[in-house]
């Protein structure tokens, strides 16, 4: 089959590979209808998150359709279209049991490499370094699906392709972002971020029960989408001289109630902050360039939330002492998607939900290396580029 491999730091080629077979009585076989790009990728192949190996397929955002179910799967036949979480759960175990799913104690099978660092090993993903759990990933013709009761949720008839793509990821890391705030009637949320996962965060919020959601952001494209489809208030933080004073002016003084960091460790902005931050990752003395986040804990109000989304290595200059003096709550997470994606689905079918307006380019997977540039560098107002094996 052909899939779209890993060869090393910003080298990604489309090459043909075996195609994956049954390894546990509990798989699936999914012929990849689409998946798409996640700014997650990019820290991988920027370099900055290690364990990839030459030849690594990636890509962990897709659906598709079961070709092939192992002879202990329950829940899913061939011909069911499905859409997977990223992160693979085993369901058993006790973080299962409290959908805790990407803490899953079961499916890393590499755990010894994360446990130095993260004193326990999380869940195994598609496709995202061997550090989690060495999988193939999705931008592929197939894909072998481990614990396919778990990780397969069937697509209603209402809910298209396109629609179904996003529930794998940006859709429920986005909803638990929002879900981690405790949003009450009234509710302010500000988020930093207008691509997938912050305007799936937004739109959210907004089902969630806030009055108020603000995306900040600096491509007009993406604002335009902030603001027009998901009805947010918004701030190009190149055009203001501070967002935390734009976002305590917005509020009376008091500051959002909660703020969504969708950003992670490659977050651009502007002035000497982000200069240092470029200058210490370049030379690798930290992984992480953090404005968004520090500026989410500086705006938040006092006692409010702030809820990590971006994907985070090793950041300098976290500033502990404002969350310790301001009362902040900090919740964190990767996705949990099995708990949050049959809701989801839900709502996609009922039309509360639109997530298909994310894809702005679906081209063949043999042009998958142009649409990760066209991913990386926001050329031609990408914000998701989806591939079709």
């Amino acid at each position: 089959m052909r899939a779209l491999c890993w060869n090393g730091v910003n080298d990604l080629r489309v090459e043909t590979v075996p195609d994956p077979v049954l390894v546990n009585p509990r798989d699936a076989i999914i012929r990849v209808g689409l998946s798409t790009t996640c700014g997650s990728d990019l820290h991988f192949i920027d370099g900055y998150l290690p364990a990839m190996r030459e030849g690594d397929v990636i890509g962990h955002e897709f659906m598709g359709e079961v070709v092939e179910a192992g002879p202990d799967v329950r829940r899913v036949r061939p011909g069911q279209r499905v859409v997977v979480p990223s992160f693979i759960a085993c369901g058993s175990c006790w973080y299962c049991h409290r959908q805790l799913f990407s803490l899953c104690d079961n499916t890393n099978p590499h755990w010894a490499m994360q446990e130095p660092l993260l004193g326990h090993p999380t869940a195994g993903i598609y496709g995202y370094t061997h550090a989690f759990g060495g999988y193939a990933g999705s931008h592929a013709t197939y894909v072998r699906v481990p614990h396919a009761d778990v990780g397969c949720f069937e697509v209603p008839e209402p809910v298209g392709d396109e629609d179904a793509l996003f529930l794998s990821d940006a859709g429920p890391t986005g909803f638990m972002g929002a879900d981690f705030c405790d949003i009450q009637p009234g509710d302010t949320v500000a988020v930093w971020g207008c691509g997938g996962v912050g305007l799936m965060a937004q739109q959210s919020a907004y089902l969630l029960g806030a009055e108020r959601v603000i995306g900040i952001d600096r491509f007009p494209e993406r604002l335009a989408m902030a603001r027009d489809i998901v009805g947010s208030e918004v701030i190009d933080y190149t055009a203001v001289d501070s967002v935390t004073e734009v976002l305590r002016e917005m509020t009376g003084g008091r500051g959002p109630d909660a703020c969504i960091d969708a950003v992670g460790m490659e977050a651009h902005g502007e002035g000497i902050g982000h200069a240092y931050d470029r200058v210490k990752q370049a030379l690798r003395m930290e992984s992480d360039r953090g404005q968004a986040l520090r500026e989410a804990i500086l705006a938040c109000r006092k006692g409010g939330v702030v809820s990590i989304l971006g994907v985070y290595g090793v950041m300098d200059k976290f500033p502990l002492g404002v969350v310790i003096n301001k009362g902040l709550t900090v919740r964190t997470a990767q996705q949990h998607g099995q708990k949050y994606v049959p809701r989801l689905l839900d709502w996609v079918a009922e039309g509360r939900l639109k997530t298909s307006f994310l894809l702005t380019h679906r081209m063949p997977l043999e042009e998958a290396v142009r649409g990760y540039e066209l991913f990386k560098h926001k050329r031609e107002g990408c914000v998701r580029a989806a591939f079709e094996p």
